[in-house]
């Protein structure tokens, strides 16, 4: 039995090789697997985790690729489907000397936006550990919206940890008030929720990092624990009833693609609370496998093994 389970969109990621140049200029490229929920199940996966991954693929090379890689990092795949009638998602980002990259999406009408919700109704949640959100899947499409919510009921009523990022694409959302709405609905149904400080502002109005986890600890009575992403700063940690705290984070001297953090910060929160670490030493962990994931350009290939992790925590003292 798998001990964790995710949903979301899976896609093929050409990122660029030339430093700086923008994606109308650029003609060198390499291919990655990419989609944020995809990229926590490889980490996870990668630290000795068994998983599931569920979704929808299309019947073409992209959708090969992505079963191929899903093969190669142990990832599960009792959940994937695929179809003839759709096309597996790609995109393209650029690759920067400083900052975020520019991405372009091609997920308008893919497989997984037309998610059939029956796959959810298969699912074994009985032995399952943990299962991470993502504020992504659900605004792809209304089939995949439905399907989100009726996992999140399914979970609900199993009892079992679920850990939420809020994983902002405004672009796929109909308007920010819609994004905002149902954002902040989902995250009710959550015990964790990961929102970064600038998803933050867009979600509560406020860059403080108590503020924010004052307001998904009330938003919810499910809600135990908030952790506000602050970058290289690390990370401001509530839990219900007691006093926040920084967890700080660790200094990178090389930044390659900052696209990827996020999701590694996930991973190493999730695969701490499953080895039994406290909350803080487990985020002492996601900061750990933040930090490690910008040093590399694919969104996940900076993810590390158990050895190449604890060798990053003893050479930062930890």
């Amino acid at each position: 039995m798998s001990q964790f389970l995710t949903i979301g969109e899976p896609i093929a990621l050409f990122g660029s090789e030339e430093i700086d140049k923008s994606l109308k200029d650029a003609n060198h490229f390499q291919k990655f697997l990419a989609g944020a929920e995809l990229n926590v199940t490889v980490g996870v996966s990668r630290l000795g985790y068994s998983t599931e991954y569920v979704t929808r693929l299309g019947q073409d090379p992209f959708g090969e690729f992505i079963l191929d890689q899903l093969k190669e990092n142990n990832i599960g795949d009792t959940y994937i489907e695929s179809t003839s009638d759709y096309w597996t998602a790609f995109q393209l980002k650029d690759r920067v000397s400083q900052g975020d990259p520019s991405i372009f999406y091609f997920r308008k009408n893919s497989a997984a936006a037309h998610f059939e919700k029956e796959v959810i109704e298969k699912i074994d949640v009985s032995d399952l550990k943990v299962v991470h959100l993502s504020g992504i899947f659900p605004a792809i499409s209304l089939e995949a919206n439905n399907a989100f919510r009726l996992l999140i009921k399914r979970l609900e009523e199993a009892n079992v940890l679920t850990t939420f990022d809020p994983n902002l694409r405004p672009q796929l959302w109909k308007n920010q008030e819609t994004m905002v709405q149902q954002i902040n609905e989902f995250a009710k149904h959550s015990k964790i929720i990961l929102p970064g400080i600038n998803e933050g502002e867009i979600l509560v109005g406020s860059r403080d990092p108590e503020t924010i986890a004052d307001f998904y600890l009330e938003n919810s009575q499910l809600t135990e624990t908030v952790v506000v992403k602050l970058g290289e700063a690390g990370a401001y940690v509530k839990e219900r009833g007691k006093k926040g705290y920084i967890v700080p984070g660790f200094s990178v001297s090389n930044v390659v693609d900052t696209v990827g953090a996020g999701d590694g910060f996930a991973v190493g929160l999730i695969t701490g609370l499953l080895e039994g670490e406290t909350l803080e030493n487990s985020v002492i962990r996601a900061n750990a496998i933040g930090a490690l994931a910008v040093q590399s350009p694919g969104d996940n290939d900076g993810y590390p093994t158990p050895e190449q992790l604890q060798k990053f925590l003893k050479e930062q003292g930890k």
